[in-house]
């Protein structure tokens, strides 16, 4: 018992396990803290070097690291409710349809929020610029911008390694928003780079420009980039049916009818986040003879084996009738 209970309260255990790199809670603690490590960074390093592009790219990860911290608490919400410990507490109780709807709302308020954040941003670029630019200590900007290239580029690609056998919606946006910042931080870097060259030469009028026209470019690359994150979270929200996986189910539905000789069928498809929702009404003719409960069981086991989706996430609902209108 003793050495159970050590190894239980071992911090160095419970540190691997809350940081594992086999979990998406633990990848997500992992880029959260790396995430806010380098955008604090950033900040002093903005500050010190008087750069609004780094400020800019600072804080909109800050943004993110808020929505991603958000992403953790609402995976480890789907994960629990999945869970029979889970299925029997008063959570489950509160909660009856799951946490599958708190996913798309989670993608679809981040990718609002970084498009807002980049179009403030781009507007006061545009103001900078228009009020004659303002010039930047470029030692200090490319110092960071080299530190924070290096790291972009390794998160990116611990996130996509971790996420090849996770298969997370959540990790695969966070890995496309460090590839994301690792193109903007090469493509500044350059352009500081670029500045610090022509200091002090006949070019020297561009370099209070270089800061905020850089701003506006990245902003502009930037803007686009979550709108089809934010288009497909509306699309679940307003649970519009996905054509492949309802097209699927129609096939599967079909072969079961002919199989079984029913009349006819209906179904009803929705994804929401990694849920998927499926609703198959068979219409049963009306002169058949009597079947044990267990035979139909059968034919729902044979359906759910045709769907080809054992994962936990999935919320199936199989309804056998004679009345069309009760499966309409």
């Amino acid at each position: 018992m003793t050495t159970a209970y050590s190894s239980f309260t071992d911090p160095t255990i419970m540190f691997s396990e809350r940081f594992s790199t086999q979990t998406e809670q633990g990848v997500l603690r992992i880029s959260i803290a790396c995430t806010f490590a380098v955008s604090a960074i950033g900040i002093v390093f903005g500050l010190a070097s008087r750069s609004f592009v780094i400020i800019f790219d600072s804080i909109y990860e800050l943004t993110d690291v808020a929505m991603t911290a958000l992403a953790l608490l609402v995976s480890k919400l789907i994960a629990m409710s999945t869970t029979e410990a889970t299925a029997r507490s008063k959570l489950a109780e509160r909660f009856t349809m799951g946490f599958w709807h708190l996913e798309p709302m989670v993608l679809g308020l981040n990718g609002t929020l970084l498009i807002g954040a980049a179009i403030y941003a781009l507007i006061n670029a545009a103001d900078s610029f228009l009020m004659g630019g303002r010039r930047v200590e470029f030692d200090y900007a490319i110092v960071f911008g080299v530190v924070s290239l290096i790291w972009g580029v390794a998160m990116t690609v611990f996130v996509t390694q971790a996420n090849k056998t996770i298969r997370s919606d959540f990790l695969a946006l966070d890995a496309k928003s460090w590839f994301m910042g690792s193109v903007l931080t090469l493509a500044w870097l350059s352009a500081f780079i670029f500045g610090s060259c022509i200091e002090g030469t006949r070019h020297d009028w561009l370099t209070p420009y270089i800061d905020p026209i850089i701003l506006a470019l990245v902003c502009l690359v930037v803007i686009p980039l979550p709108v089809r994150t934010v288009r497909r979270a509306l699309s679940d929200m307003l649970l519009v049916t996905p054509v492949d996986l309802k097209q699927h189910v129609d096939e599967v539905a079909q072969a079961v009818v002919m199989k079984h000789h029913f009349v006819g069928y209906r179904s009803y498809v929705a994804r929401v986040g990694r849920g998927r929702q499926i609703e198959l009404n068979f219409v049963v003719p009306t002169d058949w003879p009597p079947k044990r409960l267990e035979e139909w069981d059968i034919i729902r086991d044979e359906v759910e084996q045709a769907l080809g989706d054992n994962s936990p996430h999935l919320w199936l609902t199989i309804v056998f009738t004679t009345d069309q209108e009760w499966a309409d």
